[in-house]
């Protein structure tokens, strides 16, 4: 991990190269006032060399301005550095999971993966910072100071020294347990996020069934853990750093009392006295900095731990042989196809299904039949296993075709339309980000919505409001229909595009339905079973198997379940 870390500082070895000089300097600089101290009172002051007094304090002046300089070099571009390399790996990450299948975001909250890319990854960036200058300023001052004190005594310098493997062990022992504290409160952290991103999701739900109360509840479980999970990182703070800042104390009660006893017994001078109280705290001061890392280096190694985490998801690919799916005819066969989600039984068994170049397939059934499942897996949004059936496009296995050329090929609209924040005009441009103002708006007629648009006062640079809250649920659905026109699919996939709409809403999108599927390859999932009444062949999916097939007409006349189910829906039109 530790290799993956310092390869994000490579683009900056340059700045990092100036950034640790600069960090040297500013050590060696610390060393001079104690040598200056000890020339001060054990030459020039007993001898009265008031010049060179003056001319001693004008050089120290002078280098704390230089140190003064590299402080500010150090401090801003050490964090344009740390800064620079948060946003790699956040868009290193981004990518990433732009790249994952399906099943890792069934498994994964939203909120939760904004944790990481966000609070972690900032942890990271004051890591990456403050880390190689903490440890390049306190090694050198330690090995400087340390050198310098042995010069006046080394016999009082190794006596202070003794104190040091006993501070290390305390600061070993202690720094495992705030390790796995502050690991656990990342990890409330995370699920406070996730639970405040989906309760702002779905506000309006909440507020329609007056449930405030609830989600208060709700958040309180997450923020209780997030305050137990922080008071066992902050006791295990607490006793690392009092732990550690008594022995540092222990380290001037020595030098206070050994310091005393050699200036008492004629061993060392006043000055040499004097200078080494002052150097002592130039040792024992990089030390405590060392300590204290200790929480930012626990705090960045967590979060570059979690991104390294997700990072090592493997994403989707293409085989190794894929070939580009090209001149798409729009014939697709399922053959023998089983499949069945991580950790739950088989969802379809043994499907074998085919559609025409042109034709259009409905699938109708219960609910958690499977037919969604049919859908996601045409444009390999999931994977099926070796030995569990095949998908097949123009005769070619889904397998060996790559996945962009497959997707680019697949036209999709769902009951639930996402619209991304942002304007009319960019949402409808997703379907093909190339496309001319020209066929935005022959989209956008041909899915019954120009008009609506061309009445708003900014036309289609309207805003729509986070996932398209300022429209109503037939405008979002055309903006979903003129999507795919732009994107003009050979395959086109209808799950429920209608089932959420009013009598009156539908039959202006199915009139926009209609003509999307003409010429297009279609599979329809059906929930209102008058929309399908002239599908070229209708399949009823029930517990992940085909149980009938046929014709409108044909399967009415088998009395199946199909005709139940049409005869069982239109009796409750006539209730209605």
């Amino acid at each position: 991990m530790l290799k993956r870390f310092i390869s994000y500082y490579k683009p900056h070895k340059k700045m990092l190269a100036l950034d640790l000089g600069a960090s040297f300097l500013i050590s060696v600089i610390g060393m001079v006032y104690p040598v200056v101290t000890n020339r001060m009172l054990n030459d020039f002051i007993p001898n009265r060399m008031y010049t060179t007094i003056v001319i001693a304090g004008v050089i120290v002046l002078a280098l704390y301005v230089i140190r003064l300089l590299l402080r500010y070099f150090v401090q801003y571009y050490g964090h344009v550095i740390g800064v620079k390399m948060q946003s790699k790996m956040r868009c290193d990450l981004f990518a990433h999971l732009e790249k994952l299948p399906f099943r890792f975001y069934d498994d994964h909250e939203t909120g939760r993966i904004m944790t990481r890319i966000t609070s972690d990854l900032f942890e990271v960036c004051e890591l990456a910072h403050h880390g190689p200058e903490n440890l390049l300023i306190s090694l050198v001052m330690i090995i400087l100071s340390f050198t310098y004190l042995m010069t006046i005594d080394w016999i009082l310098t190794l006596i202070v020294f003794a104190c040091v493997p006993i501070l290390l062990t305390v600061a070993i022992h202690f720094r495992k347990e705030m390790r796995h504290a502050f690991d656990d409160r990342r990890k409330s952290n995370a699920i406070i996020n996730a639970a405040v991103e989906s309760s702002i999701t779905g506000i309006r739900v909440t507020k329609a069934y007056t449930n405030a109360e609830k989600e208060n509840e709700k958040f309180a479980v997450g923020d209780r853990a997030f305050v137990d999970s922080s008071k066992r990182a902050y006791r295990a703070m607490a006793h690392f750093f009092s732990s550690t800042g008594f022995i540092t104390d222990i380290f001037n009660v020595i030098v206070l009392i050994a310091g005393g006893l050699f200036l008492y017994a004629g061993r060392i001078s006043f000055g040499d006295y004097s200078t080494f109280i002052v150097s002592v705290n130039l040792f024992i001061s990089p030390i405590t900095t060392l300590i204290n890392f200790m929480e930012q280096y626990q705090n960045g190694v967590s979060g570059f731990k979690r991104f390294v985490e997700i990072m090592d998801e493997e994403p989707e690919k293409d085989a190794f042989d894929a070939e580009e799916l090209k001149d798409v005819e729009g014939e697709i066969e399922f053959k023998n196809v089983s499949y069945s989600y991580p950790s739950s039984d088989e969802v379809l068994h043994h499907v074998n299904l085919k559609i025409r170049k042109g034709e259009k397939l409905a699938l109708v059934g219960p609910s958690g039949g499977g037919k969604t499942t049919l859908c996601h897996l045409l444009p390999h949004f999931y994977e099926i296993e070796e030995g569990n059936g095949s998908i097949l496009i123009d005769g070619k296995d889904l397998r060996k075709l790559t996945l962009d050329s497959v997707r680019k090929n697949i036209g999709i609209v769902q009951q639930d339309v996402f619209l991304f924040s942002g304007t009319i005009r960019e949402n409808i441009l997703y379907g093909r980000l190339d496309a001319t103002e020209e066929e935005v708006i022959e989209a956008a007629k041909k899915a019954h919505i120009h008009e609506y648009i061309a009445s708003l006062e900014h036309g289609y640079d309207t805003e729509i409001g986070e996932r398209g809250v300022k429209l109503s649920g037939g405008q979002k659905q055309r903006l979903s229909i003129a999507r795919v026109f732009l994107k003009d699919p050979a395959i086109l996939i209808l799950d429920e595009a209608t089932s959420a709409l009013d009598n009156t809403t539908e039959i202006l999108i199915q009139q926009a339905l209609d003509e999307l599927c003409e010429g297009r390859t279609t599979l329809v999932v059906a929930h209102r079973l008058s929309t399908i009444r002239n599908a070229d062949e209708i399949a009823v999916v029930i517990r992940g198997e085909i149980t009938e097939r046929g014709t409108h007409e044909e399967l009415m006349n088998a009395g199946g379940t199909y005709a139940e189910l049409y005869s069982l829906q239109f009796r409750e039109n006539d209730l209605v």
